[in-house]
C-alpha cells in the first residue's frame, strides 16, 4: 500500500500503463519478421559505426518481412547538435537505406507507434515509472549530482556498518512515504532508480544473436532510470520504447554488452518480454604504432560518412563494403552474382561477424572501382556531374562545357571485355584525367629516372611519323619501326641483350611519348588517348620539349 501512495505522489497524473498497451498492440506480421530500429542520438554527423547498424538492421527486417524503423534518441539534451536529425535523414537517404516508420525531415513522422522521437515520449515513461514505483521496483534518489559524491559516499559507508548488502545500493533505496512526502513538500528533484533485487555472485545464461550462448552475472546496481530532469536515460527508454514500438531485435554496438544484466533485469521488472540483442562488431583500424583501435569521430575522416559522400564514392560501393564487413557469405554471394542488385542479398543476423572487422581503404577502393568499370561513360559523366555540381565547382564546369568530349575522355578502355578501373570516387577524376583537360593538365611530368635526351629523339622522330588518321594496327606499326630505326640511340638494356626482341624498345619509346602527352609513365591506351585529344593537342604536347 505504500509503494502505491508513493506512486501517486511522485506521478500523480500519469495513465495507467494499459493506456499504452492499447494504444500501441502488438504489430501483425508474419511469422519469423523481424522488428528492427535505428535509434540514433542527435549529438553530430552520423558515425559509421551507426550507419552500419543502420544497414543491418534495413537488411533484417527486409530478409524477414519485417518492419524497420528510425527513432530518435534525445534525451541527452547537453550534448545535442542542431540538425542532426536531419543530417542524419539525409545521410541514410544517400545511401538508399529506407525505413518504413518513423522521424522524417522537418519534424514530420510516419507510422502508428509515435512519437518517435524520445523527448516527446515524456508521459509514456511517467506512466511505467510509476508502475515501476507502485511494484515496489524503483525509488526516488534525492542525492545530489556528483558534486557531492564524496558526501553520498559516507552516507553509504555508516549504512554499511548496519547492513553489509548496501554496497551497490543507493542511500535513498528506503525512504519511507512520509521521508519522501517531505521532500517532495520541499520541491526537492529526484532521480528514479531502480531497486535491483539481483546478486553479482550469481551466473545468468543469456543468448546473443551474433556472439551466441553466454553467461553474464546478475545486476545488482539500482541504475538510474529518470533523470532528476524528467528525461529517461538510455536503459529505461530503451525498454519502454522498443516493448510498445514492438521491436524484436536490437542491433547496437558490442559497447553496450557490459549493460545487458541491467537491460534485463529492467524488462523482468516492467514485466515485458525481452527482446533479442545482436551485439555487432566495432569497426576499427590499426593506428601509427600498428596496434588496433576503433574507428574515432575525432582523428579519422571516414568516421564520418559525409565524408564518402562529398569523395564522390558511389553508394553501391559503400554498401557492398560495409555488407562484406558485416556478413560472413556476402563476398561468395557477389562472386557468384555479379551483377545481381545488392537488395536481393539475403542478409543474416546470424551471420553477422563476431569478430572487429578492420577499415581498409585499398579493399574499398578495389570494390568501388570495379562497380564504376561496369557503368557506362555515360552514367559516369551524369553521376560526376551530379557529384560536382555540389562538392566541386570547377569538375563541373569542365566536364559539363563539351559533355561530347567529356564522354570520349571517360570512354576510353571502358567498352572492352575487360574495362580499366581507374576510378575509384568521383573526385578521382582530377587526377586520373585531368591531362585530357586543357584546364586541369599538369605540366608537372614524371620525369624521375627519364633519359631526357633520349626521349626528345623519340619525340623528334615521332613527329615526323604521326598520322592522325592511322587506325591502331598502322600507328603501332610505325611504332614498331620506329622503334627499329633508332635502334641503340634508345638506353633500353632489354634490348641490347636481345637485339631481335624489339618488346622491351617498343614498351620505352611508347613511354617516352606517354609522358609527353599526359604528364604520367602509366596512363589507358595511348593510341586512344591521342585520338580523342585530337592532332593539334597531340602535336603541341609532343613538342613540349
Amino acid at each position: 500500500m505504500e509503494n502505491k501512495k508513493i506512486a501517486d505522489l511522485l506521478y500523480p497524473n500519469a495513465k495507467p500503463t494499459s493506456f499504452w498497451e492499447q494504444k500501441y498492440p502488438p504489430r501483425n506480421l508474419p511469422n519469423g519478421a523481424e522488428v528492427t530500429r535505428f535509434a540514433p542520438s542527435p549529438t553530430g554527423y552520423l558515425h559509421i559505426g551507426h550507419f552500419f547498424q543502420s544497414l543491418c538492421d534495413k537488411f533484417i527486417a527486409k530478409s524477414t518481412n519485417g518492419v524497420f524503423y528510425f527513432r530518435v534518441e534525445d534525451t541527452d539534451k547537453k550534448r545535442e547538435v542542431a540538425d542532426s536529425v536531419d543530417v542524419a535523414i539525409d545521410t541514410l537517404s544517400q545511401f538508399g537505406i529506407e525505413y518504413d516508420e518513423g522521424v522524417l525531415k522537418g519534424g514530420k513522422e510516419k507510422g502508428n507507434y509515435g512519437p518517435y522521437t524520445q523527448s516527446q515520449r515524456l508521459e509514456i515513461y511517467n506512466s511505467f515509472a510509476k508502475y515501476l514505483v507502485e511494484k515496489g521496483k524503483a525509488y526516488p534518489c534525492f542525492c545530489e549530482k556528483p558534486e557531492n559524491f564524496a558526501e553520498i559516499l559516507e552516507k553509504r559507508s555508516e549504512q554499511l556498518e548496519e547492513n553489509e548488502t548496501l554496497e551497490e545500493k543507493d542511500v535513498c533505496r528506503n525512504l519511507s512515504f512520509i521521508e519522501i512526502e517531505e521532500k517532495i513538500k520541499q520541491k526537492k528533484p529526484f532521480a528514479l532508480r531502480l531497486k535491483s533485487f539481483g546478486n553479482f555472485e550469481n551466473i545468468i545464461k543469456f543468448s546473443d544473436v551474433v556472439k551466441g550462448e553466454r553467461e553474464i552475472r546478475e545486476n545488482q546496481k539500482d541504475i538510474v532510470l529518470i533523470k532528476s530532469n524528467g528525461l529517461p536515460v538510455y536503459a529505461f527508454a530503451h525498454a519502454v520504447d522498443d516493448h510498445l514500438m514492438r521491436t524484436t531485435l536490437v542491433v547496437r554496438g558490442e559497447e553496450w554488452y557490459p549493460s545487458v544484466s541491467s537491460h534485463l533485469e529492467l524488462f523482468d521488472a516492467l514485466d515485458f518480454k525481452r527482446v533479442k540483442y545482436a551485439h555487432n562488431p566495432v569497426i576499427c583500424k590499426l593506428d601509427e604504432n600498428g596496434n588496433k583501435r576503433k574507428v574515432s569521430k575525432r582523428k579519422d575522416k571516414e568516421a564520418d560518412m559525409r565524408f564518402f559522400v562529398q569523395a564522390g564514392y558511389p553508394s553501391n560501393a559503400i554498401l557492398e563494403y560495409l555488407l562484406n564487413l558485416a556478413n560472413s557469405n556476402f563476398e561468395i554471394w557477389r562472386k557468384n552474382n555479379p551483377t545481381t542488385p545488392i537488395a536481393d542479398f539475403n542478409f543474416s543476423a546470424q551471420k553477422i561477424t563476431p569478430s572487429n572487422p578492420m577499415f581498409d581503404f585499398a579493399k574499398l577502393n578495389d570494390i568501388s572501382k570495379t562497380i564504376i568499370s561496369k557503368m557506362t561513360a555515360e552514367e559516369i559523366l551524369s553521376n560526376i556531374l551530379l557529384w560536382a555540381e555540389i562538392f566541386d565547382k570547377e569538375i563541373y564546369k569542365i566536364l559539363s562545357k563539351d559533355k561530347t568530349y567529356s564522354l570520349k575522355v571517360l570512354n576510353i578502355d571502358r567498352d572492352t571485355p575487360k574495362p580499366r578501373k581507374d576510378i575509384a570516387k568521383y573526385e578521382d577524376v582530377k587526377t586520373v584525367w585531368g591531362y585530357m583537360f586543357d584546364d586541369l593538365f599538369d605540366s608537372d611530368y614524371e620525369l624521375e629516372d627519364t633519359n631526357i635526351e633520349n626521349m626528345k629523339e623519340v619525340l623528334k622522330e615521332y613527329i615526323k611519323i604521326y598520322e592522325p588518321n592511322d587506325t591502331k594496327d598502322e600507328w603501332f606499326d610505325r611504332i614498331k619501326e620506329m622503334s627499329d630505326k633508332l635502334g641503340y640511340a634508345v638506353d633500353n638494356k632489354l634490348f641490347k641483350q636481345n637485339p631481335q626482341n624489339y618488346k622491351g624498345n617498343v614498351a620505352l619509346v611508347c613511354e617516352y611519348i606517354r609522358i609527353a602527352i599526359t604528364g604520367k609513365k602509366n596512363s589507358p591506351d595511348l593510341y586512344s588517348i591521342c585520338q580523342v585529344l585530337g592532332e593539334q593537342k597531340t602535336i603541341a604536347r609532343l613538342m613540349f620539349l
